[in-house]
């Protein structure tokens, strides 16, 4: 894997807002929400500024021009440079290609389960997949509000698509461990069963 100068994934959302046409970056947060990135990307204007400014100093994106409209304050308008087309193609391509080692918070989280002891962390988990369902259900809604509907091309929401599939995954999966938790077939260090306290 590349060891890149840039690794913030909200630098990979502006260079491929700016595949499709020179903006500045209000314009740039305006589009991402509009499409719904923010569920993707950390949005909000001064780390998207920054993000920005670190594009410009790699010599990933140049200014084009800056413009005024009425008594708005001026703006700058951003374009890819051949270095960035490069660039985010390339890493576009490794992120796709090869899988990532992260550390999500729930994984750390349910290294320590135990500790909860088992009617705890049944409640626990019992209250994350009420959350995932609430979540799961906002999420079909909006895919079948946007894609469904025919406003926006599939492959537009194709990564939202992915994290109802990935919820839906671990959905099922914590219901699995609330059963075993409940049942007693999940083993508990400290109890004779396995099971309930």
């Amino acid at each position: 894997m590349a060891n890149r100068k840039i690794s913030n994934t909200l630098a990979l959302a502006v260079l491929g807002l700016l595949q499709e046409r020179p903006m500045h970056p209000y314009e740039m947060a305006s589009v991402l929400r509009e499409r719904y990135k923010d569920a993707s990307f950390k949005i909000n204007s001064g780390s998207l500024y920054d993000t920005v400014e670190v594009l410009v100093r790699h010599g990933w994106i140049s200014p084009r021009e800056t413009v005024r409209e009425g008594k708005r304050p001026e703006r700058t308008i951003y374009e890819h440079t051949e270095l960035g087309h490069r660039e985010f193609l390339d890493w576009l391509d490794e992120l796709i290609r090869v899988p990532v080692h992260e550390h999500p918070k729930f994984m750390a989280a349910m290294s320590y389960l135990g500790a909860l002891g088992p009617d705890a962390a049944a409640d626990a988990l019992t209250e994350r997949v009420s959350h995932l369902t609430k979540r799961i259900e906002e999420t079909r809604t909006l895919l079948n509000s946007t894609v469904g509907a025919g406003s926006l091309p599939r492959l537009f929401m194709i990564e939202v698509e992915y994290a109802l599939h990935t919820w839906e995954a671990e959905l099922a999966w914590t219901r699995r461990i609330v059963t075993e938790i409940r049942d007693g077939s999940l083993s508990w260090p400290g109890t004779e069963q396995g099971g309930g306290q």
